[in-house]
């Protein structure tokens, strides 16, 4: 069985790495740049960011399991996306100090020869910490937080800016593994 992680994202990599499969990786390539999009749905627009990675690779490779991904923070009607600038991820990072985002993660799975296209999201509520600015720069001026949604990653320093969260720990750092391991496994069943 061939699996392709349509991903250019390290966390994804380990994360899958975690069920032993052996896959290989290439990356989609597609513009997943957003800032701000109001009143959007966050769950049918990462579903279909989501989609175009896996189905661009899929187009390439029809035999295998193509898996795609994405990653979004859902907060005060806004979905946020990777910042553009680190002005951008300081901004973000000011506007969750003490409040609740949610973070959405959607995984397709296709494997055009067996006709499969399935879709799973997850979604897990985050509670900041009341962080001071100077940890905040810390942060920005010391961790790579322009390619991660929100402009942090809850796996690395930035985790002292969590108070909580509620719902899959995987999910923030980009891939729900628990939920994709359940849908999976069916799959290669068949």
């Amino acid at each position: 069985m061939n699996i392709i992680l349509a991903s250019k994202s390290l966390q994804r990599k380990i994360i899958l790495e975690k069920l032993n499969l052996k896959f290989s990786i290439i990356e989609p390539n597609i513009n997943e740049r957003i800032t701000n999009k109001d009143h959007e749905n966050p769950k049918e627009y990462c579903s279909n960011l989501a989609f175009t990675k896996a189905n661009k690779i899929s187009l390439l490779h029809p035999n295998s399991y193509v898996i795609g991904a994405d990653t979004i923070i859902y907060f005060k009607n806004r979905i946020i996306g990777k910042p553009k600038s680190k002005k951008d991820a300081t901004e973000y990072l000011k506007s969750f100090n003490r409040n609740i985002h949610h973070v959405y993660t959607a995984v397709c799975i296709i494997n055009k020869s067996e006709a499969i296209n399935k879709s799973l999201i997850d979604k897990t509520i985050v509670t900041f910490n009341n962080i001071n600015n100077q940890d905040i720069d810390f942060y920005i001026n010391n961790h790579n937080s322009l390619n991660k949604a929100g402009g942090y990653g809850i796996q690395d320093w930035s985790s002292v800016f969590i108070k909580k969260i509620d719902g899959c720990y995987y999910n923030v750092v980009g891939f729900p593994l628990p939920k994709f391991y359940l849908i999976f496994k069916k799959l290669i069943k068949k």
